[in-house]
């Protein structure tokens, strides 16, 4: 049996996770001087009601590698771990995961998904639907670095302020974008964050992160989206009915975004993964 691992930065909802019983390695968040296991001593939502209301950026770090062989070894002896993590380069997840490996004693795969949040997650659910069809190992892998390969990552900042504490931007930038009203696009490009796009005023901006969608597939009919939100759950959900009337897709799974992303992606951001 193949069991699926990650750490708590793939933001998928908690049924997912129970249906495809897909064990969670947390990290830790510091915000102020309290520190916090993502998903278990703080939820998304209190996470964010924190962040606003504090001057100073949340820290988050990786899991140790005790804690990845620890999960590993709650495995039965005979099972295959397939653990995927966060992009190792937003993240030394990644790293720490590989350590817990050869710490443990179970027959474990680490998967770097060079992704956060529901682009994430998606891999996950794809490997946990491969394993649940009875798939091996190397099957499941050369599966995902294909489905990896085209995984599309938008990140939508409706704000530049947490871009510019976290050091990003420099003050003046950050203030003639809440000036001139500009809304920023950035891309998730093999495990790194680019920019894509600057864009003028609220309307143009959800209106291009529509057409962006359009220009990448013709075909969504088999195509799972993923967004996440940082406490936007209206706008979230408004997005995710715009998607549907428009690409008639698989299937659209809303969340709220975790500590990793959400730290910069601040108020109002979101992130559309498919």
């Amino acid at each position: 049996m193949i069991r699926i691992i990650t750490d708590s930065s793939a933001d998928l909802p908690k049924n997912l996770l129970e249906g495809y019983n897909i064990s969670v390695v947390p990290l830790r968040v510091k915000i102020e001087d309290e520190e916090y296991l993502e998903g278990i001593d703080l939820t998304p939502r209190e996470f964010f009601e924190k962040m606003f209301s504090t001057t100073e950026l949340p820290k988050t770090s990786q899991p140790s590698p005790a804690a990845f062989a620890e999960a590993f070894d709650e495995c039965a002896e005979n099972d295959e771990v397939l653990c995927l993590t966060i992009s190792s380069g937003l993240s030394g997840t990644f790293q720490s995961a590989c350590l817990g490996k050869e710490l443990s004693s179970r027959n474990v795969t680490v998967f770097d998904t060079l992704a956060g949040s529901l682009a994430h997650g998606l891999q996950i659910i794809r490997a946990a639907e491969l394993a649940q069809k009875g798939h091996t190992m190397e099957e499941i892998i050369e599966n995902l670095m294909g489905y990896r390969k085209n995984m599309n990552i938008l990140i939508l900042l409706d704000t530049l302020e947490n871009i510019v504490k976290g050091g990003r931007l420099s003050k003046f930038q950050g203030s003639l974008a809440k000036i001139l009203n500009i809304k920023v696009i950035l891309e998730g490009v093999k495990g790194q964050v680019e920019m894509l796009e600057k864009i003028r005023g609220k309307k143009k901006f959800q209106k291009r992160t529509l057409e962006i969608i359009r220009e990448r597939k013709t075909d969504f009919s088999d195509t799972i989206f993923g967004i996440t939100h940082t406490g936007n759950e209206e706008e979230a959900e408004r997005l995710k009915q715009e998607i549907i009337d428009l690409f008639n897709p698989k299937q659209v799974i809303v969340h709220y975004m975790g500590a990793t992303m959400g730290t910069y992606a601040g108020k109002d951001g979101m992130i559309v993964s498919f």
